[in-house]
C-alpha cells in the first residue's frame, strides 16, 4: 500500500523526489480524493474539446481548407509557449511567503516531491473542463470566429502534453529517438528544476536560454 504524507506548509527547499506514496494536499476527504485523477479522463475531454471545435468551425462555415491547417497550427505552436510559461513563471512561483509556499506545492511542488504518482499528473476532470469551457470564451473574444481552430490546436496540444508528460513518469524511456522527452524531463526533476521547463517541446528552452547543462542529462535519466 502506498504511504501518505500531509503537504508541508511551507517548504523552505527542494525536497528529494519520492517515488512511492502521495501527498495529502486536503484534510477534507471529498477534496481529497477529487485531486486524484486517472489521466485518461482529462487527455479525452481536452480532445473532445479540439474534435467539437473543429467540427463546429467546418459545419458552420467559420474553418476551411488550408486556414483551418493554418489556425490548427497557430493553436498548436500557442499552446507550446504557453505550455513553458505557466510551468517556469506560475507552477515555479517563487515561494517568498507561507501563503505562496502553499500554493506552489499545490500546485505543482507535490508533483516534483512526488514524480511517480500517476494519479496527480493532470488536473482532475472538473477543473479540465473548467480550464477547457475557459478557453473557449477567451479565444472566441480575442480571436472571433478563428478561435474554433485555433483553440482545436491548442487543446489537442494540451492532450499530447498530459500524454507525454504521463508517458514519462510512468514508463522507463524508450531505446530510441524519443528517449528525448524523459532525459529532458528528467533534468528539471533531479539536477536542476530552474532549467528544463519544456515538457512536450524543448522550442522555447531553446529561445529563451533554459536548456540544462548536457553533461548532466544522462546523470538525470539514471536517477529518474
Amino acid at each position: 500500500m502506498n504511504s501518505v504524507s500531509t503537504a508541508p506548509k511551507a517548504p523552505a527547499a527542494p525536497v528529494r523526489p519520492k517515488h512511492k506514496g502521495s501527498a495529502q494536499l486536503f484534510q477534507n476527504p471529498i477534496l481529497e480524493r477529487l485531486s486524484h485523477t486517472h489521466i485518461a479522463l482529462p487527455v479525452s475531454i481536452f480532445l473532445i474539446t479540439a474534435a467539437l471545435s473543429l467540427y463546429y468551425g467546418f459545419t458552420h462555415g467559420f474553418l476551411s481548407g488550408l486556414s483551418a491547417l493554418g489556425l490548427f497550427l497557430l493553436g498548436l505552436f500557442l499552446f507550446t509557449y504557453v505550455e513553458y510559461a505557466v510551468h517556469r513563471y506560475l507552477y515555479h512561483i517563487p515561494a517568498t511567503t507561507p501563503g505562496r509556499a502553499k500554493f506552489q506545492y499545490t500546485m505543482h511542488g507535490v508533483h516534483h516531491e512526488y514524480p511517480k504518482d500517476k494519479t496527480r499528473l493532470a488536473m482532475p476532470p472538473i477543473v479540465t473542463v473548467f480550464v477547457a469551457s475557459l478557453l473557449f470564451f477567451i479565444f472566441r473574444l480575442v480571436f472571433g470566429t478563428w478561435a474554433f481552430g485555433i483553440l482545436a490546436g491548442f487543446t489537442f496540444g494540451y492532450a499530447m502534453y498530459l500524454f507525454v508528460h504521463y508517458a514519462i513518469h510512468a514508463y522507463a524511456p524508450p531505446k530510441n529517438f524519443l528517449k528525448v522527452w524523459w532525459t529532458h524531463h528528467a533534468q528539471h526533476h533531479y539536477r536542476q528544476d530552474e532549467v528544463a521547463f519544456g515538457v512536450s517541446s524543448t522550442l522555447w528552452d531553446h529561445i529563451i536560454g533554459t536548456m540544462p547543462n548536457r553533461r548532466d542529462e544522462a546523470r538525470a535519466t539514471a536517477e529518474a
